[in-house]
């Protein structure tokens, strides 16, 4: 792109990139999906997905389905879900490639890193809530359930619960990232992160008593790892900033 290119001109190749990039993400995900149509098939990804709350349901008790069309709908939705998780990497890399160019050298050469290390951190966290979390908060639920009531969860209502859930642990699970991308631009000093530590512990603990079901057990389970990965953050800040960490100590 020249100077002399008009604004307007610029502008609309800028949303014409755009397209071709959301375009590009939507074909992935789509491909993906037809892949797991065919195998393993729908009802297979629901199933698994619904192991943890069905292992923690009384012998023999089955989830329902309350409208029509739900049990056809909402495999899919789980399926479109695991399609976009499974395209995540390349999706990122498109939402990176738009906004490179107009980067600095060294903040384009954090995109890679960025990439895998937001992908790798954002599938931990949903495996922990779904290996860990998920068995511990039914079978909490499940031991408080009178004897007189047979529980038998609508399938959408547990796939919001469980989308819910998996945002809430994957985005927490991003906390070193956003550290160590602050950091390595220069918005905020590693000193400085040490000193948010203390208010960073409050918020965990409130932003974990807002996402998950109303039981200690989920709410510690959210709150002590963003703890820990805060502190994980910390020490990844400070080896992607030791020539600012250096400057500083000897300016003082």
């Amino acid at each position: 792109m020249t100077e002399d290119t008009p604004a307007g001109e610029s502008f609309v190749s800028h949303l014409v990139e755009l397209r071709d990039r959301l375009l590009r993400s939507l074909i992935a995900i789509g491909v993906i999906f037809g892949a797991l149509a065919i195998y393993p098939g729908p009802g297979a990804i629901y199933d698994f997905l619904a192991a943890p709350l069905t292992a923690a349901l009384p012998q023999g008790t089955k989830m329902v389905a309350i409208g029509v069309i739900t049990p056809f709908m909402v495999p899919l939705k789980v399926m479109g879900m695991v399609a976009f998780v499974l395209a995540l990497p390349y999706v990122l890399y498109q939402a990176w490639a738009f906004v490179a160019p107009g980067l600095y050298e060294h903040e384009r050469r954090l995109g890679v890193p960025l990439i895998i290390s937001s992908t790798v951190l954002f599938l931990l966290g949903m495996s922990f809530c779904y290996f860990f979390v998920f068995g511990q908060v039914f079978t909490f639920i499940a031991s408080f359930a009178p004897k007189s009531i047979t529980p038998a969860p609508d399938i959408e209502a547990y796939l919001s619960f469980v989308m819910t859930m998996f945002l809430a642990f994957g985005l927490s699970f991003e906390v070193p990232v956003a550290q160590v991308v602050l950091a390595k631009l220069g918005v905020v000093s590693v000193e400085k992160l040490k000193e948010w530590r203390s208010y960073f512990i409050v918020g965990a603990f409130v932003v974990a008593a807002i996402v998950t079901p109303p039981d200690v057990v989920s709410q510690l389970a959210l709150a002590i790892p963003m703890c820990l990965l805060y502190e994980l953050g910390l020490l990844a800040s400070r080896l992607v900033t030791p020539r600012q960490v250096t400057e500083n100590s000897v300016s003082s």
